[in-house]
């Protein structure tokens, strides 16, 4: 895939309930794009890290962390912005 070399790590912060987080999870797994998950219903840590990245507590979150190191944050399953930022 194009996005391979340019990504470094795809980061989605979810909750188990999340009806979005599980589209996005679909989504990322249809094209056979890697990615943590952390639960921020169960990692009281990660839902802080969160809050300090995103400055909400909205899930999905996502952090696409580029291979030059940059970040790009994208809350909720923003499919269009997805699929331009990881060339898919």
């Amino acid at each position: 895939m194009g996005f391979a070399k340019a990504v470094k790590n795809i980061t989605i912060y979810t909750t188990a309930t999340c009806v979005f987080c599980h589209a996005e999870k679909e989504f990322f797994n249809e094209h056979g794009v890697k990615f943590d998950d952390i639960r921020v219903d169960v990692d009281e840590e990660a839902a802080k890290k969160m809050m300090e990245l995103s400055g909400q507590l909205g899930v999905p979150f996502t952090v696409i962390t580029k291979a030059d190191g940059s970040q790009e944050k994208i809350l909720g399953f923003d499919q269009p912005r997805l699929t331009a930022s990881l060339g898919l």
